[in-house]
């Protein structure tokens, strides 16, 4: 028995121990990462440690976005019960501190077995000193402080599609603030702590890991804030002028490195507060009581104004193509810049059906032109007959030679393609539709930014660059990192064709008579450049209704090209008083933004003696004068004078020194007596001449200034858009800005 009772007792011992083995060897081997990450969790507590996003420059450093220190404030509903803490103390003073709903803290309270619920986050400093002061006036423990960041952009709303914002968890959402995250982002580290039963950080214990966070590389981008803020200053007033409805975009780029230096794309929104939407949103939203339209209106609305135009939407460019063929057949020798075609006002070609052919834009035709007549015209018919010169086959490898079948690899997110007809199609020598329509550049899409592209390597030298917008990247130490070198991607044409397609181009602004670019010309500076006015035929086949993208490509200085323009405006209206097309609207509003920009780049003026007469003046500093010397101060100045009282000498005078007003405005001087101080009503000037304009505001002591862009002594040139609304009372010595437009229709036609 008792043997028995021994061999029993192994037995059992051995499988109970076998059993053992068996479960060790499951929890230790086939099961242990899944135990050992469950014991990790249980025993410590790992705290993330924000990086430093690195900031965004503009060319000349100076800061576009940046990172500052901000807190996130949440409770701990655990830690809350366990210390047995007033839960409606808490909410009560957090939502008044914070401006949060205390229904919805309240509501975090009671989930007891949470120990961390968000309040708020990305608080400011002066608010966070609040709530910390609050915390440990009760002592607090289940209110928190959380070290965070906060992003700023200090121009608000300044080149908003191009530097984009960050979401709560500062990863990028839009612009360079997504597409180079990872660059500015860093390494986040971390800190890994013991914690005990209660889920809360033992206070002795040895065990602690610490792992340093790496700050992001800073982005250095080749935008500069000042051409920036011109080509949106100018763009603004484009679309308010003339009534835009769809939106409108700008580009400008350096024609010989590919540096994009402004990029503008309205509707504008503020970085700061992207969510927000305009208040003509807000009105459409507040017309209707559906909380389901509400929100489709907020939702659509915000896709807009985020959408980069300039770069993620295809557009038919119209007129501002035909550079590109009159330039490959330039090269092809299949042309010169003597070259005559004749424009009857219309021309059929092999595939148009029945009496269908193509119409110039002048009905009645042009008649004989030379090839530089034909692009300041804008010549539909010319353009198919260079066209058809080039050939189809020849045609169709410019296209891709330009760039216009690629993407230009643009360093932001979203960029849109290009729609063409298939090479099979577009070569049939039996239908050349495709081929005429190519020529004027309609029935196909591109990108903005692919135009400037290819334009800028039309007047460069023929060199197609690889357009950027990151000049360099650098660390926090401001070492470089990497640095972009402009990049050619080949020569489309030559030296001596690029020569011949500037002096044309320049002719398209500066000849007063012929150039349909004529509304561009800027006073002492050598500008070219090309209209266009094309139909969004989707938006047509779609409703019915004829809209327009009209649109003008500027270059300059014509002698030595150095930066290119394209404006384009969607969908204008034809109520707006200015007569739709790329030459009254989207030729003044490049012409602004080169008046400022040339300037600013150091590029000479170089004024003829008809210039120097037109030009606005500036008032000089007279008070103080005696009354005979401030008269010829004026009178070298181009200026006239009304002097108002007896006295020797001047003590006031309309407009304040310094002011900027049309030449041979008749300022008015005070001798020894006090203007009226009543308010004068500001004339309706629409429609009037210069002259007319100037003389008109004089007798009310008021006064104009034009930019000094446009001469004047041709009798079509009128105002067409005033700064200050007709019927506005204004103090005397007001000076109103004036838009000055050709209205000339022998040359200014949809083209």
């Amino acid at each position: 028995m008792l043997r028995r009772t021994l061999v029993l007792l192994i037995v059992c011992g051995i499988a109970a121990f076998l059993v053992l083995i068996g479960k060790l060897f499951d929890l230790q081997i086939l099961h242990h990462k899944q135990y050992e990450t469950a014991a990790i969790d249980q025993q410590v507590r790992e705290t993330a440690l924000d990086t430093g996003r690195g900031s965004i420059y503009d060319r000349n450093m100076n800061i576009l976005a940046m990172s500052a220190s901000a807190d996130t404030i949440y409770i701990s509903p655990a830690e809350i019960k366990m210390y047995n803490e007033d839960p409606v103390m808490i909410a009560q003073n957090l939502s008044r501190i914070l401006g949060a709903d205390y229904g919805k803290i309240m509501e975090m309270t009671q989930d007891t077995k949470s120990w961390y619920k968000t309040v708020a986050r990305k608080v400011e400093q002066d608010v966070s000193d609040a709530v910390r002061e609050f915390k440990n006036e009760y002592n607090l423990k289940g209110v928190k402080i959380e070290a965070d960041s906060k992003r700023y952009y200090p121009y608000g709303s300044l080149a908003c599609h191009v530097v984009g914002f960050v979401g709560y968890e500062n990863s990028g959402l839009a612009g360079l603030e997504l597409s180079m995250n990872s660059v500015l982002t860093g390494s986040a580290g971390r800190v890994v702590r013991a914690k005990n039963a209660y889920g809360t950080d033992m206070l002795y214990t040895k065990f602690e890991d610490y792992v340093d966070a790496e700050d992001g590389y800073s982005v250095v981008t080749t935008i500069d804030r000042t051409i920036q803020y011109y080509m949106e200053k100018h763009l603004k007033q484009a679309v308010e002028d003339y009534g835009v409805r769809d939106g409108a975009a700008a580009i400008a780029m350096n024609v010989k490195t590919g540096e994009i230096l402004g990029m503008v794309s309205l509707d504008n929104f503020d970085l700061n507060n992207f969510q927000e939407v305009s208040d003509r949103v807000k009105e459409e939203m507040a017309e209707t009581t559906d909380e389901v339209v509400r929100k489709t209106i907020f939702q659509k609305a915000q896709q807009d104004q985020w959408r980069n135009k300039a770069v993620e939407e295809m557009y038919e460019p119209g007129s501002t193509f035909k550079p590109i063929t009159v330039a490959m057949a330039l090269e092809e020798g299949v042309v010169t810049e003597d070259s005559g075609f004749y424009c009857g006002g219309f021309i059929q070609v092999p595939g148009d059906m029945g009496d269908n052919g193509r119409h110039c834009w002048k009905r009645e035709g042009h008649g004989m032109q030379t090839l530089t007549e034909c692009l300041q015209h804008s010549c539909n018919v010319a353009m198919i007959q260079i066209a058809q010169k080039v050939g189809a086959e020849k045609y169709y490898e410019y296209v891709d030679a330009f760039g216009f079948n690629d993407k230009t690899g643009i360093e932001l997110s979203g960029e849109a393609g290009s729609l063409w007809w298939d090479k099979e199609l577009f070569c049939n020598p039996y239908n050349q539709t495709q081929l005429a329509a190519a020529s004027f550049g309609q029935t196909f899409n591109i990108t903005p930014l692919q135009l400037v592209r290819a334009i800028s390597a039309v007047v460069n030298g023929g060199y197609l660059m690889e357009p950027y917008l990151v000049k360099e990247i650098v660390n926090a130490e401001g070492q470089t990192v990497s640095k972009t070198e402009p990049t050619v991607i080949r020569q489309v044409i030559s030296k001596e064709t690029s020569s011949a397609m500037c002096r044309m181009l320049e002719q398209v602004v500066c000849d007063r008579k012929e150039g349909t670019g004529k509304n561009a010309y800027v006073a002492g500076y050598r500008v070219g450049g090309k209209t266009g006015t094309s139909t969004d035929t989707v938006r047509e086949a779609q409703t019915g209704e004829k809209e327009y993208i009209v649109s003008f490509i500027g270059v300059a200085p014509m002698d030595d090209p150095q930066i290119c323009i394209l404006v384009l405006l969607d969908n204008p209206d034809e109520a707006c008083g200015v007569y739709v097309s790329g030459g009254n609207m989207g030729a003044p509003t490049v012409g602004g933004m080169m008046a400022d920009i040339l300037p600013y780049l150091g590029v000479e003026a170089n004024y003829t003696e008809q210039e120097l007469e037109f030009m606005d003046r500036s008032v000089p500093n007279l008070v103080g004068l005696p009354v005979e010397i401030a008269q010829q101060r004026l009178i070298e100045q181009g200026l006239t004078y009304r002097v108002i009282g007896d006295g020797s000498e001047i003590t006031l005078q309309m407009p304040d020194a310094n002011s900027v007003v049309a030449a041979q405005s008749q300022i008015v001087l005070f001798a020894d007596r006090e203007p009226s101080e009543d308010l004068e009503e500001v004339p309706n000037l629409t429609g009037l001449s210069y002259d007319i304009a100037r003389q008109r505001m004089g007798y009310q002591a008021l006064f104009i200034n034009t930019d000094s862009r446009t001469l004047y002594d041709s009798q079509t040139v009128v105002v067409t858009h005033q700064s200050v609304e007709p019927g506005e009372k204004v103090p005397h010595g007001t000076v109103v800005r004036v838009t000055l437009t050709d209205t000339d229709t022998s040359t200014n036609g949809r083209y």
